[in-house]
């Protein structure tokens, strides 16, 4: 499948949302728009934050995946930039198409130019597809990832 990997705009919120509204996202949870708009706004904010979207070029109406890509500047490793990707999502009808796979390729595409020592991920312990998916493109096991809900007490 040819994709156009491009950056997101306003207009493909409610696709997004859609997109993570899936069972095995946040389970047909979505983000008010509003609410969406406001925060893809302050994405703009940030100097290399963007949401970026995956269509067909033979229907570019249709949303078929999303990702969030951050490339932060560090004052460790001697300056050297590091990216992380976000929130990955595939159509589930669209799933197992390369879609993903072409996405991960362009957010390592976007770190190289960006000249980023890493591409790093995280994944939930209960997605073990995911993993393999991620293990299949070349991503590796690294470190640990501890997480913390900072409204616990």
């Amino acid at each position: 499948m040819n994709l156009i990997i491009r950056q997101a705009c306003d207009d493909d919120l409610p696709q997004v949302l859609a997109l993570y509204a899936q069972p095995g996202l946040d389970d047909r949870q979505a983000l008010e728009l509003d609410k969406a708009r406001e925060i893809l706004a302050e994405f703009a904010r940030y100097p290399n934050y963007r949401l970026f979207v995956a269509v067909s070029d033979a229907a570019p109406e249709k949303l078929l995946g999303s990702y969030a890509l951050l490339v932060m500047h560090n004052l460790a490793h001697r300056g050297t930039p590091s990216a992380i990707v976000e929130d990955v999502v595939v159509d589930v009808s669209c799933r197992s198409q390369g879609i993903g796979r072409q996405m991960m390729e362009h957010a390592k595409a976007e770190a190289r130019e960006a000249g980023c020592y890493k591409l790093a991920l995280s994944s939930n312990r209960r997605r073990e597809r995911a993993h393999a998916f991620y293990e299949s493109l070349g991503f590796e096991l690294h470190g640990y990832s501890f997480v913390i809900d900072p409204q616990s007490k």
